[in-house]
C-alpha cells in the first residue's frame, strides 16, 4: 500500500488514488492490530496492556490523517510515506519483536 501511495504520488495521482487506499491501511490496521492483540491474549502475553495502547495510537494518527486528507486538508507527501515507512519498521522490527520469545514460549506449552 505504500508503494501504491509512492507511485501516485510519482505520477502526479496522489489525490485521485490515495483515498481508497489510505482507506485499505487503515482498515488493514485495525484488522491486524485486533488479531494481533486476541493471540496475545490467548498466550497471555503480560505486555498485552502496553502494547494495546501503541496500537491505538498508531490507529489513531492513521485515522486522523485519512479524515484530514478526506476533507482535503492533508497531502499524500514524502514526509507522510516515511512516517508510514518508518512506523512500519519501527513497530514490526522493535515493538513486535518484544512479544516474539513469550509467544514462542507459549506454543510450546
Amino acid at each position: 500500500m505504500l508503494n501504491e501511495l509512492h507511485a501516485a504520488m510519482m505520477k502526479g495521482q496522489a489525490r485521485s488514488v490515495a483515498g481508497p487506499v489510505l482507506r485499505r491501511l487503515v482498515n488493514y490496521t485495525r484488522e491486524h492490530f485486533e488479531a494481533e492483540e486476541a493471540m496475545m491474549a490467548s498466550a497471555k502475553y503480560p505486555g498485552l496492556a502496553d502494547h494495546r495502547i501503541k496500537h491505538r495510537e498508531l490507529t489513531r494518527q492513521a485515522e486522523e490523517f485519512m479524515d484530514r486528507f478526506e476533507r482535503g486538508e492533508a497531502t499524500i507527501n514524502i514526509q507522510l510515506l516515511n512516517f508510514l515507512r518508518d512506523w512500519l519498521s519501527i513497530h514490526i522490527k522493535k515493538s513486535d519483536k518484544e512479544y516474539t520469545p513469550w509467544m514462542q514460549k507459549a506454543g510450546q506449552n
